[in-house]
């Protein structure tokens, strides 16, 4: 069996949540519960879900998990960003290193920050410097190609990338984790992320390409030439290969078309936590990329998926509806790194404490209304 059937085949050990029973069994406590029936919202959403994917009455998350995978894309060389290629290495470093946003607000939510390199552009010299146990060398390149001049990668690679992150999210189980959220870092990956979702939306580049990282307008404009050229040119030539294939042989093309390593791990690893039964978190544009990838392989993914907030980058709004998934939150953030989906983790959390802890109308000795009954 070749690394495509087999990535299909754990893939497809991916079964929908029993939402009927879970949800009945969510809602009768939800019920009981000293409020209005209904009146704390999504909070009650989100215990919901949880009771679902964890299958479990009174479940807890809280052991809380962000993993960032990072890795370059040789897009960059067109100058679609304002920093260099240099500066993804550079920030791994200072995440593993504790002083990045995403370590300040992990800590402030009780979360445990990994970070996996699946397609950095160097070499991780003196990681030793650096707890082990926060790093994952999950390397399948050294980069991506550039995707105006082919596809970003081989479809053997892109399917690498989507095993690593079922198997980073393994060993993120075993670790303990009760609640994952995804993250990023990429230099120039906003290109690949935008490309990805023009490619499932239909939409035009130029509606999708936003400022990355603060990039001109003169530059948005190159971007969405780009892509339209990428698409056109890396997926749409060769589709011819698997004409009359399944969307997942059509996700693994759009991944080596103009995907990224690390959206390729990302997707893997929502994959790996939906086969696990763990609650995955899904955080902004480039996240959502990688999401839309993992859904054409199970569409099942869905059910184990929370969407983290609304990225003020300008295609995430049109991903996320590819989803259709309501965000948690909507902060107008747009940093990547997981910032975003470590945040709605602990809100998640915070709905769950409520489920959990919050007294009955019986054990507070409280008259229910009718509607509670």
């Amino acid at each position: 069996m070749n690394d495509g059937n087999y990535l299909f085949s754990i893939a497809g050990n991916i079964k929908p949540v029993d939402k009927p029973k879970f949800y009945k069994i969510a809602e009768s406590r939800l019920n009981r519960l000293i409020k209005p029936k209904g009146s704390l919202g999504r909070l009650e959403e989100f215990a919901k879900d949880a009771v679902a994917i964890t299958e479990k009455e009174r479940p807890h998350l809280c052991n809380k998990f962000v993993c960032v995978f990072a890795g370059d894309h040789g897009v960059v060389e067109e100058g679609v960003s304002l920093f260099r290629q240099d500066v993804t290495v550079q920030m791994v470093r200072n995440f593993l290193s504790g002083g990045a946003a995403i370590n300040t607000i992990a800590d402030s939510v009780g979360a445990n920050v990994i970070v996996a390199d699946v397609g950095i552009n160097a070499d991780m010299g003196g990681i030793e410097a650096f707890p082990s146990s926060n790093f994952i060398n999950g390397k399948v390149g050294k980069g991506t190609f550039n995707i105006n001049k082919g596809p970003a990668m081989t479809e053997t690679e892109a399917v690498q990338s989507l095993l690593k992150g079922i198997e980073i999210a393994k060993i993120v189980k075993e670790k303990g984790a009760e609640i994952c959220a995804t993250g990023d870092m990429g230099i120039g990956n906003t290109t690949s992320a935008s490309a990805i979702t023009c490619y499932y939306s239909k939409k035009a580049p130029e509606l999708v390409c936003g400022r990355g990282t603060g990039v001109n307008t003169a530059v948005v404009k190159k971007k969405a030439e780009i892509i339209a050229k990428a698409i056109e040119c890396n997926i749409k030539k060769n589709s011819g290969k698997t004409n009359g294939a399944d969307k997942r042989t059509e996700a693994v093309r759009v991944l080596a078309g103009v995907g990224g390593f690390e959206i390729g791990g990302i997707a893997g690893f929502i994959l790996g936590c939906a086969i696990n039964r763990i609650p995955v978190v899904v955080d902004g544009f480039i996240s959502t990329a990688g999401a839309l990838i993992a859904l054409n392989i199970n569409p099942h993914v869905l059910d184990y998926m929370f969407a983290g907030h609304l990225s003020n980058e300008r295609g995430h709004k049109t991903a996320v509806g590819l989803l259709g998934k309501k965000p948690v939150l909507d902060l107008s953030m747009r940093l990547g790194e997981g910032t975003g989906a470590v945040i709605a983790m602990k809100i998640i959390e915070t709905a769950l404490n409520m489920y959990n802890n919050m007294l009955t109308f019986d054990e507070a000795g409280v008259i229910a209304s009718k509607l509670n009954l």
